[in-house]
């Protein structure tokens, strides 16, 4: 028997308590840095599990250590979304939250946070109930506030890196609209950087019928929309990668009046730093061309939020979790998982100890059937994702921990 397949034998008792630990985690998700609940669910389940635990930056981390060798860290997030869920699951969501602005919103795991959760927490105990067969660290860090790039930089900020040992290696994992049972790994730059911008432009506020005597921010909001169009199509080079999305276009509250301001949301997506940086630019060389163009009183303004780094898996790391996901999954089962435009803030942390980094994707649908992630109606099967989702984890450790690799 080899050494995952010892591991792994626990697998039936470990899905005992793992699954109704997922129902319970997808009825009552939480908000980006308000994840009490989760946290002290798995903060307690960690110390049962014979766990050195820490609890920081909204977050808490799960030491298992078991004598010398390497020090493997995976990451699992654990915020929900401010979505209301349309699944029809009997565990659905019902909870509700008030948001940044004040308002009342419905509550989700729309991208599968809680399966990561449940899947981290068994891996954990697989892995603690089976000492034997394995040497050096397994961390396992629960991260809060993924979804607005806050969580991995909120842990960091308060000593993370001083806290727990140095890995040697970290993962992720994220569920996807892949079909179930799959896993996909890829080397090099797998989730692209991602920046939101809001941008101010000034006008010269008037009465409708004398837009003379005014400067009109929403005819000058309208013309840098266009422009932004040019950026990606005419200033990026084809053989790279871009996306800029102008997702909201605010000014005004009558119609027989020219507001003195116009807001614009902008999102910006790019797998290279250098392309990122050049969009970027752009981006606020053509608003203060337009300005000036249209006469506007004061330059306009920009505020650069949710702001997440490159996930770009090392090479040497993709390679080695790569074929111990073929030895154990088989071929049918490992797929290339291609490069995704979302965005993630995973690699901060291994970013912050030197560290090198794989990240992969699990699928979670019936053939032809995937959800996108954030959408009121993601609701991958339970199984076999879970199980997949938890033999990642320990394969991917074990390729790293197991004697028999050491």
């Amino acid at each position: 028997m080899s050494v995952v397949e010892q591991v792994l034998g626990r697998l039936d008792d470990t899905r005992a308590w793992q699954e109704p630990l997922y129902r319970d985690l997808h009825a009552h998700p939480e908000l980006s840095l308000h994840e009490e609940r989760t946290r002290a669910l798995v903060a307690e389940r960690l110390c049962a599990l014979g766990c050195d635990v820490v609890e920081i930056g909204g977050g808490v981390v799960g030491v298992l250590a078991n004598g010398p060798g390497p020090v493997v860290l995976h990451r699992a997030d654990m915020d929900g979304l401010p979505v209301t869920e349309e699944t029809g699951l009997p565990y659905a969501s019902t909870d509700t939250a008030v948001d940044e602005s004040g308002a009342t919103v419905g509550l989700m795991h729309a991208c599968g946070h809680d399966f990561h959760v449940a899947s981290l927490l068994g891996a954990v105990e697989l892995l603690a109930f089976e000492p034997g067969v394995w040497s050096g660290t397994f961390i396992a860090l629960f991260q809060p506030a993924e979804e607005n790039a806050a969580g991995a930089q909120a842990m960091l900020d308060a000593g993370l890196t001083s806290l727990i040992p140095r890995p040697d290696v970290a993962f992720g994992q994220h569920v996807l609209g892949h079909e179930a049972g799959v896993v996909g790994t890829q080397s090099g730059p797998v989730l692209s950087a991602g920046d939101s911008v809001r941008i101010t432009v000034f006008g010269k506020g008037s009465h409708g019928s004398m837009p003379h005597l005014g400067v009109d921010p929403v005819v000058l909001a309208a013309a840098i929309v266009l422009r932004l169009q040019t950026v990606v199509a005419r200033e990026v080079d084809p053989t790279d990668f871009a996306v800029l999305t102008v997702g909201s276009s605010t000014a005004g509250t009558k119609s027989n009046v020219i507001p003195d301001r116009a807001t614009l949301l902008v999102n910006l997506r790019a797998y290279d730093v250098d392309v990122r940086a050049r969009v970027i630019a752009a981006v606020e060389r053509i608003v203060h061309g337009e300005c000036a163009a249209a006469g506007s009183p004061q330059p306009p303004t920009f505020e650069y939020y949710d702001q997440f780094p490159l996930t770009d898996n090392e090479a040497d790391v993709t390679a080695t979790v790569t074929e111990a996901f073929r030895r154990h999954f088989g071929p049918d089962r490992l797929v290339p998982l291609g490069r995704i435009p979302a965005s993630e803030d995973f690699s901060r942390v291994p970013d912050a100890f030197g560290t090198p980094y794989t990240y992969w994707g699990v699928g979670g649908f019936p053939a032809g059937q995937g959800v996108p992630n954030h959408s009121p109606f993601f609701a991958p099967l339970i199984q076999p994702t879970l199980d997949t989702g938890t033999e990642a984890i320990v394969v991917a450790a074990l390729a790293y921990l197991g004697k028999d690799n050491q």
